[in-house]
Parts: C-alpha cells; sequence; structure tokens
C-alpha cells in the first residue's frame, strides 16, 4: 500500500478540483438565480429531494474526474429545468399538484390525538409532544390543532 498516495498524489487533482470546483460552483449560483427562490426552498418532499441532488452533482462534478465541467453543468441545468416543469404544472394544475405535493395532517385536535392518522404518519405522542411543549404547552388539553406541515414542519395552535 502507498501511503504517501493516500494523502497527496500531485497538484493536478488539486488545481482540477480549485478550477472545476469554482466555475460548478459560479455555474450552479447562476443556474439558481435563473431558477428562482423556490429551487432552495422548504416546500415539500420533491424540493428537499432536488435540493439534495444539486449538492450530489456538484460533490460529483468537484471529486470526479471522469465529469467534465460541461457535463455537471448540464445535469444541474436539466435537474432544475425537471423542477421548474413540475412546479409549473403543479401551480396550473390541480390534479398534477396533488400528485406531486403531500397533503397536511391534522395529528392532534382539541387536546385529542389523532391515532390513525400519528400512525400513518409514523409519529409518536411523544415526538408530537415535544412540539407541543416547545409551543408553549404541558399538555395536550391545552392544544387546538396540531398539523403536520407538507414540508415536514408541525404547526401547533394552543386553546385560546
Amino acid at each position: 500500500m502507498d501511503w504517501g498516495a493516500m494523502f497527496f498524489q500531485g497538484w493536478e487533482g488539486i488545481v482540477r478540483t480549485l478550477l472545476v470546483g469554482t466555475l460548478a460552483y459560479v455555474v450552479l449560483v447562476a443556474f439558481l438565480r435563473i431558477a428562482g427562490k423556490r429551487s432552495l426552498a422548504k416546500l415539500n418532499a420533491f424540493d428537499f429531494v432536488v435540493t439534495v441532488a444539486l449538492g450530489s452533482i456538484l460533490a460529483s462534478i468537484l471529486l470526479q474526474e471522469s465529469i467534465a465541467l460541461a457535463e455537471g453543468a448540464t445535469a444541474i441545468g436539466l435537474l432544475l429545468l425537471l423542477q421548474f416543469i413540475v412546479t409549473y404544472g403543479s401551480v396550473h394544475s390541480a390534479t398534477f399538484a396533488r400528485l406531486i405535493r403531500s397533503e397536511p395532517s391534522l395529528l392532534a385536535r382539541d387536546g385529542r390525538f389523532c391515532s390513525a392518522t400519528m400512525t400513518q404518519q409514523r409519529l409518536t405522542e411523544d415526538e408530537i409532544m415535544g412540539v407541543v411543549r416547545s409551543a408553549g404547552a404541558r399538555d395536550i388539553a391545552e392544544v387546538r390543532f396540531v398539523i403536520l406541515e407538507a414540508d415536514g414542519t408541525i404547526s401547533v395552535s394552543l386553546q385560546p
């Protein structure tokens, strides 16, 4: 085993990473500016997957010499174009939107847990109570409703 190569394989790889990494970052920022704010918004599972995929593409461009900058830029552009098409379709078609987006789920109402929904969403009473306590309540009886939002956050409304 070549212990030296494990830590340093030459300047060529470092220079490539610096050059291609900088250019890939500029391409990503430019494409995100063109695509708009929604591209990195915390809206739903689809947007989250696109954000993670963008990071994965950027990492691949940076670290894999077999991926040229032009190929990586094309992949970033394609992903953002597909996201634009899907979001455009979901804004202009309620049917398409229902296929893409998840709906909010009622987890508790008027001081009572909605057990069937909690099971469906794979949440426990303890997890929900943690959020309820963060909202300032001590007991579920103090809650008007608890909703699992489409973006994965949990909203709590307390009794007046």
